[in-house]
C-alpha cells in the first residue's frame, strides 16, 4: 500500500471517529434509558428474554450489525440551525423540533432495572419534528405491542399463496392499545399518549390517505405496572416500519431512505432490528432489507404481547424527499462529502452518496473506490431492461412498455460495442427482475454508463459510482423527473433521450451513448 492510498485510509477512519462521538455525544439521554441487558434465545430473526422462557437455553451475544464506514459520512447530530427547506433540510437531519410526550425520571429507570419483573419502570416517548418535510420521527421506551389488537393478514408468505389477496387485508387498522406504554403516576393511567392536536401538528396527513404512523402513535395508551406484561422482551433497538407500495423499487428506496434516516437521527449505536407492521407477502426486496438491519420480522409472527426497551418509528416512505421532489422543487446538487465538511452548504448535498454507500457496503462491496471501477478489458455499459415478472398479488405478471423496441435497441448497441474501435465495451444485459438484489447492486456499481428507459429499475443509481453516467429513454406517456433528480442530488451526469412515442431510433441511441464515451476517454 503506497503512502498516498495509506494516508487517505487514515483520514477516513479519523472523520468516521470523530462523527461517531458527535453522534453519541449529541444523544446523551439515550443512555439514561439503557436497562441492564437480558439473555435472548433467538428463533430465526426473532429474539426474546429468556426471563419470560425459564427453560429455554440462552446466552448473551449481540445481534445487531454494526455501522460501516462510509467515505461520504456526515454527522446526524441535532443541529438547531439547519435551514427550512435546506438540502440539509430534506435530506439529512432536518428533524430538529423535539417534543417529549412522556417522560421519566433517572430514579425510576435505576429501580426498573433492579427490579423489572416487580414493575414501576415507566416508558417514555418523543419524536423529533422536522419543518421542511413536514413529518416527524419518533422513538419510545418500555412500549408493548399487542399484535390480536392489529388487524391484518400476518405477512410474509410466499407471492403464490397469497394470489388474489386484497391490499385492505394488508394494511394494519390498528385498534385502542394495540400499542401500550407502562407509566407510573395513576393520573394517566388509561389516557392516550397523543391528543389529536399533537396529531395533527407533529403527524400531519396532508395528502396521505392512510397515514399509519400516525394511527399508531393514536393507538397507544398508557397502561399502569400490574398490567403491563409481555410474552416477549426486545432488548436491542427496533425499527417499525409499514410499507405500501412495497413490490416497486422506487417507494421501496423511499422506505429504505426513510428507516436509514430515523436511524441515524435517534443516534442508533448500531442497525437497528426490523419489524414490519404489515401483512405483505415476501418480495425480492426484502433481500435488500435484511441486508441493510440487523434482522427483519413481521409484526404477526410474535405469538403475544412483545415489549420493545426502544422502538424507533420510521416516517411513510412519502413523506421523503425522493417523493416530494416528485411535486415541488428541491435545488439541491450532489458534492462530495469531503467538499462539504470543509465548506457546508445549503445548496447541496452527499446525503444519497452516503446512503448509496450503505447498500453498497450493506452487500459487501468495496466502498472506498471513488472513480468507477474497469475491467481488464474496457468499461461496463450497462443496458437496464424491463421484464415481465409477478410483482404482488394483484399483479397480472405483466409490465407495461415504456420502451416498445427494447430488444432491438439492446442488440443494436451490442451490435456496435464489437466494432467499437476506441477500446473494449462491455455490454451488460441488466434482466434484474431475474436478478438477486446483491447482484443487481453489483451491476450497478461496475457500470460506467447506466443506460435504461424509464422505469422503477433505474432507482438503483442511489448506489452507482461517483463518475457514472445516466442515460434515460423517456417515452411521451412518461415524462417523469425521478432519475434525472436522483441524478442532480448525487451529482451524476445525466442525459435524457425525449420520444414522440416509445420507439427509439437505435442509431440515436448509439450516436449518444458515443458521444457519452467520447467524454469519459474511450
Amino acid at each position: 500500500m503506497n503512502k498516498k492510498k495509506l494516508k487517505i485510509l487514515l483520514s477516513l477512519f479519523a472523520l468516521n471517529t470523530i462523527t461517531l462521538y458527535l453522534d453519541f455525544s449529541s444523544h446523551p439521554d439515550h443512555f439514561r434509558h439503557n436497562f441492564p441487558k437480558n439473555h435472548y434465545i433467538t428463533t430465526g430473526n426473532r429474539f426474546s428474554s429468556s426471563e419470560n422462557h425459564p427453560n429455554l437455553h440462552s446466552s448473551v451475544v449481540s445481534q445487531s450489525k454494526p455501522w460501516p464506514i462510509l467515505p461520504s459520512y456526515l454527522p446526524w447530530s441535532q443541529n438547531p440551525n439547519v435551514g427550512w427547506r435546506s438540502c440539509e433540510g430534506y435530506f439529512g437531519n432536518g428533524f430538529t423540533r423535539k417534543i417529549d410526550l412522556l417522560k421519566t425520571s433517572p430514579e425510576i429507570h435505576r429501580k426498573f432495572g433492579e427490579n423489572r419483573d416487580s414493575g414501576g419502570g415507566g416508558g417514555w416517548f418523543r419524536c423529533f419534528f422536522s419543518e421542511t418535510l413536514q413529518s416527524s420521527i419518533c422513538e419510545g421506551g418500555v412500549i408493548r405491542m399487542n399484535p390480536e389488537k392489529i388487524l391484518m393478514s400476518k405477512g410474509g408468505e410466499k407471492l403464490e399463496k397469497v394470489i388474489g389477496r386484497g391490499e385492505e387485508e394488508e394494511l394494519p387498522i390498528f385498534e385502542n392499545g394495540a400499542f401500550e406504554i407502562e407509566v407510573n403516576e395513576r393520573t394517566k393511567i388509561g389516557k392516550k399518549l397523543a391528543d389529536e392536536n399533537f396529531l395533527n401538528k407533529y403527524l400531519p396527513e396532508g395528502a396521505i390517505s392512510k397515514h399509519t404512523m400516525r394511527e399508531l402513535i393514536d393507538s397507544i395508551r398508557l397502561v399502569g405496572a400490574n398490567d403491563f406484561h409481555w410474552s416477549e422482551w426486545i432488548e436491542e433497538p427496533s425499527l417499525l416500519i409499514t410499507r405500501f407500495e412495497y413490490a416497486n423499487l422506487f417507494h421501496t428506496i423511499t422506505d429504505w431512505y426513510s428507516a436509514y434516516a430515523a436511524s441515524r437521527v435517534t443516534g442508533l449505536p448500531s442497525r437497528p432490528h426490523l419489524v414490519f407492521v404489515d401483512g405483505h407477502c415476501e418480495t425480492q426486496l426484502e433481500e435488500t432489507w435484511r441486508a441493510l438491519f440487523s434482522s427483519l420480522t413481521y409484526a404477526k409472527n410474535f405469538s403475544g404481547p412483545v415489549c420493545f426497551r426502544h422502538a424507533i418509528l420510521s416516517p411513510l416512505g412519502y413523506e421523503t424527499a425522493l417523493f416530494k421532489g416528485l411535486s415541488e422543487s428541491i435545488g439541491c446538487t450532489g458534492a462530495p462529502a469531503h467538499d462539504l465538511w470543509q465548506n457546508p452548504s445549503d445548496s447541496k448535498t452527499a446525503r444519497l452518496s452516503e446512503f448509496g454507500e450503505m447498500i453498497r457496503a450493506a452487500f459487501g462491496f468495496p466502498v472506498d473506490r471513488q472513480n468507477i471501477p474497469r475491467t481488464v478489458t474496457g468499461p461496463n455499459v450497462l443496458f437496464v431492461r424491463r421484464e415481465d415478472y409477478l410483482a404482488h398479488p394483484r399483479h397480472g405478471g405483466k409490465v407495461q412498455s415504456r420502451l416498445s423496441n427494447e430488444q432491438e435497441v439492446f442488440d443494436s448497441i451490442k451490435s456496435w460495442s464489437l466494432n467499437h474501435t476506441e477500446c473494449k465495451l462491455n455490454v451488460i444485459n441488466g434482466l434484474f427482475a431475474h436478478m438477486s438484489m446483491k447482484e443487481q447492486v453489483r451491476a450497478i456499481q461496475d457500470a460506467s454508463v447506466i443506460v435504461g428507459a424509464h422505469g422503477a429499475g433505474l432507482t438503483h443509481i442511489v448506489s452507482a459510482a461517483p463518475k457514472a453516467v445516466i442515460l434515460e429513454i423517456i417515452s411521451s406517456e412518461y415524462r417523469r423527473p425521478h432519475f434525472a433528480l436522483i441524478a442532480h442530488w448525487k451529482g451524476l451526469e445525466y442525459h435524457p433521450i425525449d420520444l414522440e412515442g416509445s420507439y427509439a431510433d437505435p442509431p440515436v441511441v448509439i450516436d449518444k451513448l458515443s458521444s457519452i464515451l467520447r467524454s469519459l476517454g474511450c
